[in-house]
């Protein structure tokens, strides 16, 4: 027995892992299980760059996409904690390009058919994905189609945040705030308004006040020049397995688009010091990010209900019946009505290159998932995992 897990069922992951690369589905992979503060499992299979025949290293770095929002949400709780803002104040407070919103009228309506919101956008708004901000997507509605023309699709075509924040500003909002759940770019905003907050780069705020703490040594917006041979290629998800995706240069150095909603790279050692930061509820070796209570509210459900009820549609990093969203994270209501297996108050991420996390409080254990797939949807493998990791947890707690 290894602190509650059997030996033999944490080998199924190795041998799962193995299987989706001998199988031409991942290039390469990486899962770490640790519990109580120990590593239980750590295993790494394939390629980092299948090109080359580079193999999957403990130090590889990845793009961890979406794994940055619950970075950013962390970042804009130690501000609140410092008495910078109020969660329902209004975001026009700091970025006065939203204090004119308009709300589009919606499908079958023209962009220029807008009323005003019932309401001004509020910080928990952003931090709950509630604000009204979409994703731009060539392939959705006329407003998702107008972001993406103009570079506020995934691929973020501006050369700052400030910039892109000032052009997003100018389209009307998808919804109602408050009225749904809806993903997007609200997290890219929120570490807009860490920059205006602090005067510093989202970058330099995020490496002095939690990556520096932590040790998070190979974190950042950016990947240098001596680390460029660590990075792991990014692959597009393809009819015979994957093929290399065009765009491979985005996060190496230098960068000046910090997006917090989307821009970090990573290492599994890095990520395991943030997910273990969160299983103790914000402390860490050297003292506490955040105060246990400001703890709780961010990895609380602020639904009112699951995601589904919330008139989820599109895309996600997360699936919708049985799971809520806090400040940030999405959080585990009812396993049975997820139908898989976890527990209550878990919560989660997941980055669009098929990277996930996930922290649960009950068992004491935190698993991450590193890979580079686009898209997260390609397969199962959160859930795959998820139910080998609970599988090999047969210890009392």
């Amino acid at each position: 027995m290894n602190n509650g897990f059997d030996p033999a069922r944490l080998d199924r992951i190795r041998s799962w892992m193995q299987d989706h690369v001998s199988a031409g589905r991942l290039a390469g992979l990486a899962v770490q299980i640790a519990r109580r503060g120990e590593v239980v499992f750590s295993g790494q299979v394939g390629n980092r760059d299948a090109e080359a025949g580079t193999p999957v290293t403990p130090d590889t770095i990845w793009r961890i996409y979406s794994m940055t929002k619950p970075v950013t949400s962390l970042a804009a709780l130690m501000l609140y904690e410092e008495g910078a803002f109020q969660l329902d104040q209004p975001v026009s407070d700091f970025l006065p390009e939203f204090a004119n919103a308009r709300v589009w009228q919606g499908d079958g309506h023209p962009l220029t058919a807008t009323e005003p919101p019932h309401r001004a956008i509020t910080i928990h708004d952003l931090m709950t994905h509630q604000a009204g901000l979409v994703y731009g997507d060539a392939c959705g509605n006329e407003l998702e189609r107008a972001l993406a023309a103009s570079g506020l699709g995934l691929e973020r075509g501006f050369a700052t945040m400030a910039e892109a924040v000032e052009a997003l500003a100018r389209f009307p909002l998808g919804f109602q705030p408050g009225s749904r759940w809806f993903y997007g770019l609200s997290t890219d905003v929120l570490g807009r308004m860490i920059e205006v907050l602090s005067g510093k780069s989202l970058g330099d705020f995020l490496h002095q006040r939690i990556f520096a703490p932590l040790g998070m040594i190979d974190t950042g917006f950016a990947v240098s020049k001596d680390k460029v041979g660590r990075l792991a290629t990014l692959y597009d998800h393809a009819p015979e397995g994957f093929v290399r995706a065009a765009d491979q240069d985005s996060y190496i150095a230098p960068v000046t688009l910090e997006s917090g909603g989307g821009g970090l790279v990573s290492t599994m050692a890095d990520y395991q010091r943030f997910a273990t930061m969160l299983l103790q509820r914000g402390a860490f070796p050297g003292g506490h990010l955040l105060g246990r209570k400001t703890f709780d509210l961010m990895v609380s459900n602020h639904m009112g209900g699951d995601l589904a009820s919330r008139g989820q549609g599109h895309f996600s990093e997360t699936t919708f019946e049985g799971i809520g969203f806090g400040l940030g994270v999405s959080v585990m209501l009812e396993p049975t009505r997820a139908k898989i297996t976890g527990s209550l108050g878990e919560f989660a991420w997941g980055g669009m290159a098929s990277t996930a996390f996930w922290v649960d409080p009950v068992e004491e254990m935190t698993v991450i998932l590193m890979t580079q797939l686009v898209p997260s949807s390609a397969y199962t493998l959160r859930r795959q995992l998820r139910v080998l990791s609970y599988a090999a947890l047969i210890g009392d707690r």
